[in-house]
């Protein structure tokens, strides 16, 4: 790749800050979901074992009030930290400050600190979240070089990304390398036939993404609630299945776009009511009554589909088939997973919903590349560059 890497900076008796994705699920202070920490580990562990003194930081959540900071300390994310290293984490609950600075004058090769939620400086004027020069200029003089690897806010022009590379030599962690070269690679260069499958509740959420993919990929596949919004566009009944009116035109524009690229599930599992054990029946699209919702794509869809990928070079997927949170509506999305899984290709899950079905049905190990970011994925997908993939050194 044409970025820098952690492999091509010196960071032997160097203090690295490195800007983490540690926004992890927490519940009752509490991680319910340590993925994120898990991810991390590779460019950590790299810098100890290489002398390096890493100090790492994120954000966690939104902090709008004072009160947020009680349940948004990255406390509990360094002691999870220190479980997985197996040595001791220091935790420093500031953002800025002697506290800080004396704790990373302290430290010693192979020796980790984590600083408090980035997020906490957005009670001053939002001074993260605008990237406010002052406080990236700040926290780079806090370190000799920079490592960004946190692919989940590469979307946002933040300091705790951009203002500190603008002042520092700045590297992708091994995180972010993987997601440039993968979904960079889908966007850019693409193994043929490259086949994209989207999902999810709405058109509006990925107009971009169809409109790229649509010029870039083979074959473009729609399921989940946002099919109906097309099936509308086609003048078909969709009963009381999720739309959006707004967005009818834009669809059929869409499709008279795509021709054939664009490829539509031809049955549904519907049912009157959204919950788990209402009465669901498998149904053509052109048969849904009026008082009936699709829930699912149908397992002729899930075939048409299987058949639509058999010998894809590059599959990208960005959203669940259905309602995969309740058991009985998942069948579509299992059934996409499984085609992907028995293809020799590359195989690229855009972050967000989808990977968590992907992670929730046990096939995680079985694709190429789960992106840890789902906003940053999809903007990426766009073909937009994105501000914290700009900010890293070129070779």
């Amino acid at each position: 790749m044409a970025k820098k890497t952690v492999r091509d900076i010196e960071v032997k008796g160097r203090n690295v800050l490195v800007r983490v994705d540690f926004n992890v699920p927490m519940k009752d202070g509490e991680i319910t979901n340590d993925n994120r920490i898990v991810a991390a580990l590779p460019t950590i562990k790299y810098i100890l074992e290489n002398g390096g003194k890493a100090i790492l930081f994120s954000h966690l959540g939104k902090i709008k009030t004072e009160e947020d900071k009680a349940s948004k300390t990255l406390k509990p994310v360094a002691t999870r930290l220190s479980e997985l290293l197996n040595q001791d984490v220091t935790f420093v609950p500031e953002t800025r400050g002697a506290e800080l600075e004396s704790a990373i004058n302290e430290l010693k090769n192979g020796e980790v600190l984590v600083f408090e939620n980035t997020r906490f400086e957005d009670l001053d004027g939002k001074k993260e979240s605008k990237n406010d020069p002052e406080l990236g200029k700040y926290w780079a003089s806090l370190g000799d070089v920079f490592v960004n690897d946190a692919f989940g806010t590469a979307h946002r022009n933040h300091a705790s990304n951009v203002g500190i590379a603008s002042n520092l030599e700045t590297a992708a962690g091994f995180l972010l390398e993987k997601e440039i070269e993968f979904i960079g690679g889908a966007v850019d260069n693409p193994g043929r036939p490259f086949v994209a499958i989207l999902g999810g509740a709405k058109v509006s959420d990925k107009i971009g993404v169809i409109e790229n993919l649509l010029d870039t990929a083979d074959k473009v596949l729609v399921g989940g609630g946002m099919m109906f919004t097309f099936l509308k566009a086609q003048g078909k009944n969709i009963g009381n299945s999720l739309v959006e009116e707004d967005r009818i035109e834009l669809a059929k524009e869409l499709l008279e776009k795509a021709g054939d690229k664009l490829v539509l599930p031809i049955d549904t599992v519907a049912a009157k009511e959204f919950k788990n054990d209402a009465e669901q029946r498998v149904v053509s699209v052109d048969e849904i009554a009026n008082d009936e919702m699709g829930l699912d794509i149908g397992p002729k869809s899930v075939e048409l589909f299987a058949s639509e990928l058999n010998g894809a070079k590059t599959v990208v997927w960005n959203g669940p088939m259905g309602v995969f949170e309740m058991e009985n509506f998942a069948k579509g999305t299992i059934g996409v997973c499984e085609s992907i899984a028995k293809l020799d290709a590359t195989t690229i899950i855009g972050g967000g919903d989808s990977a968590a079905a992907a992670m929730q049905l046990g096939f995680a190990d079985e694709f190429s590349h789960i992106s840890t970011g789902g906003g940053a994925s999809l903007q990426y997908l766009e073909g937009k560059e994105l501000p914290g993939i700009e900010a890293v050194d070129n070779k």
